[in-house]
C-alpha cells in the first residue's frame, strides 16, 4: 500500500499546481520518498514534479488508458515510495467533453480510492467558501473530500474568516498560503514554460514553492491522511508484460502488417545485439511519457536519447527513431541551423529504418517550419496558427505502418498552436471521429508522423511492433 493524496480544485487557476508541486518537494525535504503523478495528458507539470522528487513525473488519464490500467499504473510508478501525490486537472467534476466523470480528477480519485484535498482560491470570498467546499464534497459520495489548502489568502483576518465559515462544513483546512509572495513560472502558448528550458530558474522555483507550503499547510496532518487510504486492489502495471504487435482487434492480440521492405538501410543489427532506438529530447522535445522509454526497452530496444539543437548526428547504430512532443516553433531557427543532424534524420528515414513522430516531431520532419528548413523527410509545411487545437481524439489506424496495423483502434490527444498542410499524406496515420471526421498525418515507408498523442501502455504492441521492425 502507498499513502496518496490527490490535489484537486473547484477549477483550472485554482493553484493546484502551485500546492501540489510544493507539497510534493516538501515532503521529499523532509526525506520521504515522493511519487509524483499529474491527472490527464499534460506533459509541462511533470517536468516540475520531477524536478521536486528526483522522480518521472507519470500521468494517469482514464481516456487514453482506459479506467482499468489507472490503479496499475499508479501503483508501477510508485513502487516503493513512501507516499504519492497526484495533481488533478480542471475543475474537479471536469473530464472527457461529453462522457461524464470519464478522465475527471474525480474519476482518478474514485479508482485510486485516494483521500482528495481541495485547493480553492479564496481571494474574492470569505463565508461563501463553506457552501463551494460542501457542495464540492456531497456532490458525489464516492469522492472523499478529505480537506481544503486555501489559496490567495489576502491577510490574518481573512484567514480566519475562512476558517470560521469552514467549520460548519466539516471539512478540515489543512493549509493556508498568502496572496502575496506567490510563486509563478512564465507561461506562453501551451501553458508552463517547461523544466528543460529553465532549469536553473525551476529549481529555484520549485524550492520557494517547497517553503511556501511547508509554511502554510500542516504536513503532518497531509502525511496521515495520505496514510489513511485504503490498499488498492490489483496488481502493478509492468512494461515487461508487452503484447504481441499491435493489432485491430485488442492490445493483446498478435496481428501484424506485412513487414514493408527495409532495402538500403545503412545500419544492420548484429545477431543477439540490442536494436538501438534513438529518443529525441533536450528543449525542444519535452513531451515524453516515461512508459514508452521502458516499454521500448523492455520489448528489447536500447533506448538512446539525444538533443536535435546540439548534437549533429544521431546516436552510433541508431536503427530506429522516435520524435515526440515539445516545442520546436519555439526553436525552429537552432533546429534548422542544425543542418548535419537533419540531413542524418533524412537519411535515416530515407534508409527504411522505423522512424515514430507525434506532434513537435511530425512538424520536425517536415519541409520546414515557420520558413526554416527541417528535415524534409514529408511532403507538408508547418507554421504556427492562432488557433488552438486541443482535445481528446477517438482514433483508428488508416494505414499499415510501424506502429499499427490498420483498422487498430486508439484514443489520442491534440494540443498543438500549428498547421501542417496538407494535413494528410496519400496514406494517412490516423481516421479521427470526433469533433469532427477527418484524415490527419502521414505513414511513409517505414515513418509514422502524426498531431495525435498517444499513450502507449494503452496498446503495449505498439513498442513491440516498433523494436521488432528496428531489429530488421
Amino acid at each position: 500500500m502507498v499513502a496518496r493524496l490527490v490535489i484537486a480544485a473547484p477549477s483550472s487557476g485554482s493553484g493546484k499546481t502551485t500546492v501540489a508541486t510544493g507539497l510534493m518537494a516538501a515532503f521529499a525535504a523532509a526525506g520521504l520518498a515522493v511519487s509524483p503523478h499529474k491527472v490527464g495528458p499534460d506533459y509541462i507539470d511533470p517536468g516540475y514534479h520531477s524536478l521536486a522528487t528526483g522522480r518521472p513525473g507519470r500521468n494517469l488519464d482514464a481516456y487514453l488508458c482506459g479506467p482499468n490500467l489507472v490503479a496499475p499504473l499508479f501503483a508501477h510508478g510508485a513502487a516503493g515510495c513512501d507516499i504519492a501525490v497526484v495533481e488533478g486537472v480542471m475543475g474537479m467534476y471536469d473530464g472527457a467533453a461529453g462522457q461524464g466523470e470519464l478522465a475527471s480528477t474525480a474519476h482518478v480519485a474514485k479508482l485510486l480510492r485516494a483521500p482528495v484535498v481541495l485547493v480553492v482560491d479564496a481571494s474574492s470570498q470569505s463565508r461563501s467558501v463553506a457552501a463551494l467546499v460542501h457542495g464540492f464534497a456531497s456532490w458525489d459520495p464516492e469522492v472523499r473530500v478529505a480537506g481544503v489548502i486555501l489559496n490567495k489568502v489576502g491577510s490574518d483576518r481573512h484567514e480566519a474568516l475562512l476558517r470560521e465559515a469552514l467549520e460548519e462544513s466539516g471539512v478540515p483546512v489543512l493549509g493556508a498560503l498568502r496572496r502575496v509572495g506567490q510563486v509563478s513560472a512564465p507561461s506562453r502558448h501551451l501553458g508552463l514554460v517547461p523544466v528543460a528550458e529553465r532549469r536553473a530558474d525551476a529549481v529555484d522555483s520549485v524550492a520557494a514553492l517547497a517553503s511556501q507550503v511547508r509554511g502554510g499547510c500542516d504536513l503532518d496532518a497531509l502525511l496521515a491522511l495520505a496514510r489513511s487510504a485504503p490498499a488498492l486492489r490489483g496488481g502493478a502495471w509492468s512494461p515487461g508484460l508487452v503484447s504481441s504487435p499491435a493489432s485491430p482487434s485488442s492490445s493483446s492480440n498478435a496481428g501484424r502488417a506485412e513487414n514493408p521492405s527495409g532495402a538500403g538501410r545503412s545500419t544492420r543489427q548484429a545477431a543477439g545485439a540490442k536494436p538501438v532506438v534513438a529518443v529525441a529530447g533536450g528543449a525542444a522535445f519535452t513531451f515524453s511519457y516515461a512508459e514508452h522509454a521502458e516499454l521500448l526497452t523492455a520489448a528489447g530496444a536500447e533506448v538512446v536519447p539525444f538533443d536535435p539543437l546540439h548534437d549533429e548526428q544521431l546516436p552510433d547504430g541508431t536503427a530506429g527513431l522516435v520524435i515526440g512532443g515539445g516545442f520546436p516553433e519555439v526553436y525552429a531557427p537552432e533546429l534548422s541551423a542544425n543542418e548535419p543532424l537533419r540531413k542524418a534524420v533524412a537519411s535515416l528515414a530515407l534508409s527504411g529504418a522505423p522512424v515514430a513522430a507525434e506532434c513537435a516531431g511530425l512538424l520536425y520532419l517536415s519541409r520546414e517550419l515557420d520558413g526554416k528548413p527541417m528535415c524534409g523527410v514529408l511532403d507538408a509545411d508547418a507554421r504556427m496558427s492562432e488557433r488552438l487545437t486541443l482535445g481528446y481524439r477517438d482514433a483508428v489506424a488508416v494505414s499499415d505502418s510501424v506502429l499499427a496495423v490498420a483498422g487498430t483502434r486508439m484514443r489520442g490527444h491534440e494540443f498543438h498552436r500549428t498547421v501542417v498542410e496538407p494535413g494528410a499524406g496519400e496514406s494517412p496515420a490516423w481516421g479521427l471521429h470526433q469533433p469532427e471526421r477527418r484524415v490527419e498525418g502521414f505513414v511513409r515507408q517505414n515513418v509514422h508522423a502524426s498531431y495525435l498523442h498517444t499513450h502507449w501502455a494503452a496498446e503495449p504492441g505498439i513498442a513491440r511492433r516498433f523494436v521488432e521492425r528496428c531489429a530488421t
